[in-house]
Parts: C-alpha cells; structure tokens; sequence
C-alpha cells in the first residue's frame, strides 16, 4: 500500500555524435592543385598503421540460449551500455512449464511486460505445475515500465544466486546506462503469490483465513492470492538485487520492489536488496513467509509494509533511506485500517534491525507506524530518526489486551531510539503517553540512544554494549545473537557481495554499483 503514489519520468539526454560523411571528387579540390612547388619536398614517411583497438567489456551472444521445455526466449537483437553489449533474449509472456534461465556469457535477458510463472492453481489445490529456475549471475531487465514476474499460486520460483553472482531484477534505463542515484520506477517488480491465509476477502461473505479468502495483488489484475495452507511453498529467493522497480500502473495501484502475497511457510527469502523502489520496498500482504537478511535503501514509500494477517518472522534488516531526507516515508507501516478484529489478526515478530531514517517530513509521522489491530514483537532494534518521532501506534484495537486472536499490545525488547524532541506519537485513541508506557514496558529498552554506528550501520562501541534479547524464545527460526541491530560489527560481512553501493549506501568493494550492470 502506498501513502501516497509518486511518478517520476526519467528523460533520457542524448549525445549527438557527427558523421562525416565521403564527398565525390566533383565536391572536393586536390590540396595544392594548381600549384608548383621547388624544390620538391621531402616524401613524408610511411606512417606507422594505428592498432585496432581491443573491444573492451561484454561482447554479445551470437544467439539466445535453448532452453527446455515450449516457451523458449525471443531473440531482440542487442543492447547496448556502458558496461558493453549484449544479446537480449526476451521471456515469453508465460511460462507454461518447468524452465531453466541459465547463465551465459554476453547474454542478458528481459521482460516484455508482464511475465507469469505458470497458471493460477486456485486456493485449494496442492500441486506444483511450473517452476521457473534462475541461475546465479543472471541479469533480467523490465523492457518497459509495466514489465513485472508474477508467480502464480501453484507454481514457484527458484531464483537462487552466490554471495558473489546475485541474480539481478532491474530496468532498461539501468543497463543502457541513464540510471543514477535517484532513479526510481523503471519497470514493476516481483510478485509471489500463494495459498496461505489472508484477511480483508474480495468475496463479502467469504470467511478470513479459509480457501474462500482471496484477493487480488495491488498494482494488478487477475494475480489473485490467498488459500487455508500456512506451509505452502512458492519457492525461493536468495542473494537477489531488484533494482528501481515500483512502476506505477494508476493512481493509488502500484508495485513494490517484492510483493510476497498469500505466501507460505514453505517459502524461502533470504539475502534480497531491494534499491529505489518508487514505492514501498518490499510489501506483504497477508501469509506466513519467513524472511531473513534484507537490504531496503532508497525506497520512497515505506522500506517494508505489512498488511491483510501477515504471521511470520523476519530476521537481519538494513534499511536506510536516501540522503538529502526528502524522499522515503516510515521505515515501516504496518497493517491497513479497517476490519480490525478480523482474523488471523497480523502477528509478526522482527528482530536485528538497522534502521536510518532520513525523511524529516514522513508522511505517517513517524519511522514506524503500527495500526489496523496488529500484533508486533520488536526486537534487538536500532531506529536511528533524529528528525522524527520514532514510534506511533494507532487505534484502540492496536493496544487492546482482549479480542479475538489478540496477543495484545505491541511488544518492545532490546530496542534503542534516536528521535525528536517526541519520540512517541499516538492517534485514533491511543495517546503518546500510552504508546511511551507501551515502549518502556518492555526490557532494556531506551529512547535517548546516541548512536556510534560505523559505515552508517555497523555497531559501533555504544551498541555493542547494550544487552541484546534472545529473540528464539520468539519462534525456533531465529538465530540467537550477542548483539542488537543488523550487524555485529566491523567483522560481520553479510551483507557484502550480493549487494550493490549507492550514494544512500555503501556495502563494501566487494559489492559494486548500483547503477551499472555486472559484466562477468
């Protein structure tokens, strides 16, 4: 969900370069025609031949790839850009059957528009039709703005790349070279759908959490979600970058940078870099996927949104928006007003966060905002939002202590703030003073932190001495850590090579720039 839509068009300037053209003899006079020279100069020497440069960079394919199965790659030519040329083998508009996209040297690929992933299988069905494989290293380019992957449910994705050959999902300005820092919304993103619970039904009288629950991704049509499978599996994505994606299609109907929607338990994500997204930087609506190890920087809505009963964990997060604080909303929102007390009521637990909050003016108000009666455990959490208030909690249902599928009040452990002179803000019933009660309900939590971060996000000397919550007392899924916030300190590196550097953000020489196109 967006707070609100931005669209930005990215004008491209082009350099004209002259050609000189040949000219017949009638057009041009001999030098010297007409006159005699005495004495006869001396013959110039013979000129040493200049060597023909070396081509330097990608050199392209002389064909697409073969690949498996009835939906093979369309061959449009070459693309051009700094980093070379390649071979542009477009994907079909659907993949009907099990495919592999495999690595290839000078060969890019991209999509034509929307590309799906197999057929809708429905809410209860429980088999697997297509899976689409990516390998690692592989770069895919939305061609257009609504170019987006949507995996449909009963089919799954298997894109899994190295710490060192992230597979990249980005734009076409991205490979022809025009992208800078601030470009945002070249094509759509990734869409995941599943046939885990969800509320908030198209069907009116259909019952939230049950098969007859689904819904319709945000941004676009006939990509329905929803099912009663907490465990089922749309596959996996792991060190994978998605580039200025969050295209978006009509006001208030737009793509994220990953839309994970009705997605299982079954389902792995982990080590995912969304950058500049024009929307939110991952949203997801409903489900019960786990996640771990996430980058979000540059996003212009909100770094990470939940919503419709999302139960799950998530693990590791980095989330810095752009300097300059003039784009990026909260680092979170989540769940939407309305239906409240429904259920499954969104129950998540985060733990090992890094959050720099740059956008003075956020829209909500604050760097996260919790409302729409959802259920959240923070742990082992840094939110570093000078400018801003830090937390705001919306709406009695959000606070309340009894209710249907009710844990209670949001819960706050091993948490530090770095806010505004009001570092809590309530509404729609709930007070500032309720929300602070809220905050220093919990253990070891504190929201006069004056940070000793390094490189931005790296625990400093002040965060390693703060005492960290054992965040498997939550749920089996999360490592036990020594330390608050995403990364330990100056040793722990996971979160170089996969990633990719930025003005917002820098990852380390391993990793490389954001704004070009890996050439190996």
């Amino acid at each position: 969900m967006a707070a609100f839509a931005r669209v930005r068009m990215v004008m491209l300037s082009g350099v004209a370069c002259s050609i000189l053209a040949a000219c017949g003899a009638d057009g041009v006079a001999s030098p010297g025609e007409g006159v005699i020279v005495i004495p006869a100069p001396t013959p110039a020497p013979t000129p040493t031949p200049t060597p023909t440069p070396t081509p330097t960079g990608v050199t392209p394919a002389a064909n697409c790839p073969t690949i498996a199965g009835p939906d093979q790659l369309a061959n449009l030519g070459t693309i051009s850009g700094p980093g070379g040329e390649w071979r542009n083998c477009g994907f079909p508009a659907r993949f009907t059957a099990t495919t592999a996209i495999p690595k290839v040297a000078g060969v890019i690929y991209s999509l034509p528009g929307r590309v799906d992933v197999g057929t809708d299988q429905g809410a209860t069905t429980t088999n697997t039709v297509a899976t689409l494989t990516i390998d690692p290293g592989v770069t895919i380019f939305g061609a257009t703005g609504v170019s987006f992957l949507v995996v449909n449910r009963g089919n799954k994705i298997d894109a899994v790349g190295t710490p060192t050959q992230p597979i990249i999902f980005t734009g076409r300005g991205n490979v022809v070279g025009s992208a800078t820092d601030q470009t945002s919304q070249l094509w759509g993103g990734v869409v995941l759908l599943g046939r885990a619970p969800i509320t908030d039904c198209l069907a009116p009288a259909a019952t939230p959490g049950t098969a007859a629950c689904e819904r319709d991704t945000e941004g676009t049509s006939n990509a329905l979600y929803g099912g009663a499978q907490p465990g089922d599996n749309s596959g996996r994505m792991s060190y994978v970058q998605i580039r200025y994606s969050g295209f978006v299609l009509s006001s208030n109907s737009e793509l994220q940078g990953l839309t994970p929607s009705g997605v299982g338990s079954g389902t792995q994500i982990d080590h995912i870099q969304i950058h500049n997204s024009s929307d939110d930087g991952a949203e997801v609506f409903g489900g019960r996927v786990n996640m771990k190890h996430l980058v979000i920087t540059g996003a212009e809505d909100d770094g990470l949104d939940t919503d419709v009963g999302y139960q799950g964990n998530i693990q590791y997060v980095i989330g810095v928006q752009r300097a300059g604080g003039a784009v990026g909303d909260s680092m979170m929102e989540i769940d939407s007003d309305g239906n409240e007390d429904t259920t499954p009521r969104q129950r998540v637990n985060l733990s090992n966060f890094t959050y720099i909050q740059r956008n003075n003016a956020a829209g909500n108000g604050a760097a996260i905002r919790i409302r729409g009666g959802a259920d959240y455990t923070f742990a082992n959490g840094l939110i570093v939002a000078p400018g801003l208030s830090c937390l705001r909690i919306d709406s009695a249902t959000t606070v309340q202590t009894v209710g249907p599928d009710e844990q209670g009040p949001p819960k706050f452990f091993s948490m530090s703030l770095q806010c505004n002179a009001t570092p809590f803000r309530g509404s729609n019933g709930v007070t500032a003073a309720q929300v602070q009660a809220i905050f220093e309900g919990g253990t070891n939590n504190r929201s006069n932190y004056v940070p000793s971060l390094t490189n931005l996000f790296v625990n400093g000397a002040t965060e390693t001495g703060f005492t960290p919550f054992d965040a498997k007392t939550l749920n089996a899924f999360f490592d036990t850590t020594a330390y608050v916030g995403a990364v330990r300190d100056a040793n722990d590196t996971w979160y170089q090579g996969w990633t990719c550097n930025s003005a917002t953000a820098d990852f380390g020489t391993s990793s490389g720039s954001c704004t070009a196109i890996p050439t190996t």
